[in-house]
């Protein structure tokens, strides 16, 4: 979330929030000024994440959706400043991830920001990404996700990538891309 250095007055999109720990962040950072909103496909997860939002005391500037990333028609074009998705963008199928980044780069301004973290492969593969993807595979119910190489899926989809770093979790080779919409 560091690499989309949200400023305040500006407006964001969280794809994927989950319980909604990046929300609150996010919201501290536009302020008062700023919007955020944030889209989940789990009714479980929207309903924590409003909770928590309501104990913060920043409900009033996050909108929650329910929905689909790859249909982000609520949002105008060229609208928002960033945004942020953290190990959700390997959640979708393969031919899903370019048509959720194909919507992130419609809806953000020129120089709009895409800040994703996600389980990367490298190549080669090692042995903890090959015994992920084949739990992913066999058992996706536990694995529901995969490394991906989400560098080249932003390039792919337009986004001129600003940085890239690399860490690991659990053996996992994780990815932080900043890219940006010219």
């Amino acid at each position: 979330m560091e690499k989309l250095s949200a400023q305040p007055g500006e407006k964001i999109l969280e794809i994927g929030f989950g319980t909604g720990h990046c929300l609150v962040s996010l919201a501290k950072a536009v302020g008062p000024a700023g919007r955020v909103t944030g889209l989940d496909i789990s009714d479980g997860m929207l309903a924590i994440a409003r909770e928590r939002l309501q104990q913060e005391g920043l409900d009033e500037r996050v909108d929650l959706r329910l929905g689909d990333a790859a249909q982000l028609d609520f949002i105008e074009a060229n609208s928002l400043d960033g945004v942020f998705m953290s190990f959700t963008l390997e959640l979708f199928d393969n031919p899903e991830i370019p048509r959720v980044l194909q919507e992130c780069h419609r809806i953000l301004k020129p120089d709009g920001r895409l800040a994703v973290v996600s389980m990367t492969k490298t190549n080669p593969p090692g042995v903890a990404v090959r015994m992920y993807e084949w739990f992913h595979e066999h058992m996706p119910d536990y694995a529901d996700c995969r490394p991906i190489f989400a560098r080249q899926a932003l390039e792919q989809s337009g986004f001129t990538v600003q940085d890239v770093s690399v860490s690991s979790m659990w053996g996992l080779p994780v990815e932080i891309v900043l890219g940006k919409k010219l």
